[in-house]
């Protein structure tokens, strides 16, 4: 699978990190140098990790497991939403809810009473209730599905998480680990890497770089994918 060349690493500013005195000490192994107060992340580690990360990636997409995207910074959901959309992967990029995962059954009673309204709403069975009832109904289904529609089609728990900045979404990364979901991030000089199984060293602020690490991860799943639609169609023509 190609993989971003160092210059496109450089040109999405992959290599700035935070200011030295927000650095966490445990992501010294993938800092470069300081320059003016400025940690610079090391590329090299950085896309030495990337081929690991993607590697995962591919194999939990080959198995026909789901990997979940988690992303609530402004700059980051868009991409992100993008990206999961891309290989119909579930998503979580406006807010989560605490318990997504680890309660999961809860979380899907929500998604059905989502659904319910959205069948009620095509088929006309609301006709007998008042334009106040049917709108409070609307604006209900409206906010279920801002926070809930990324994972409305997921019927069980994802087999990996990937997350843009696990110092913001703390919570998701917690729940990933009791669940002992696979983790792979994209961590900057003010995280703790030790806390993801596949960390990628690189800047988790700027749109250029997260759209990068993430279109990365996205043509590692797509290719899983497409090998297991081919081993499929393989044993459906060694069958017949």
């Amino acid at each position: 699978m190609a993989k971003p060349t160092y210059k496109e690493l450089l040109d999405a500013g992959v290599h700035f990190g935070h200011l030295k005195k927000k650095w966490n000490p445990k992501m010294s192994p993938y800092i470069f140098m300081e320059r003016r107060g400025i940690h610079i992340i090391d590329l090299n580690r950085t896309s030495e990790c990337l081929d690991s990360a993607t590697n995962a990636l591919k194999q939990i997409a080959k198995s026909g497991r789901k990997i979940l995207f988690v992303a609530t910074k402004k700059q980051a959901r868009e991409i992100v939403k993008q990206a999961a959309l891309s290989v119909g992967m579930p998503f979580v990029t406006e807010r989560w809810l605490g318990g997504m995962m680890t309660n999961f059954s809860t979380i899907r009673k929500s998604v059905k009473k989502m659904n319910t309204i959205d069948k009620m709403l095509a088929d006309g069975s609301l006709t007998s209730v008042t334009k106040k009832e049917r709108l409070t109904l609307t604006r209900e289904r409206n906010k279920l599905e801002k926070v809930l529609g990324g994972i409305a089609n997921l019927n069980r728990l994802p087999a990996a998480v990937f997350i843009v900045d696990i110092h913001h979404e703390h919570i998701a990364l917690s729940e990933a680990h009791k669940l002992g979901m696979r983790t792979i991030a994209m961590v900057d000089t003010n995280s703790d890497p030790t806390q993801v199984d596949f960390p990628i060293p690189a800047n988790d602020d700027a749109s250029k770089s997260i759209s990068l690490i993430a279109d990365t991860a996205v043509k590692a799943i797509q290719e899983g994918l497409n090998e297991r639609s081919k081993k499929k169609a393989e044993k459906g023509a060694a069958a017949e």
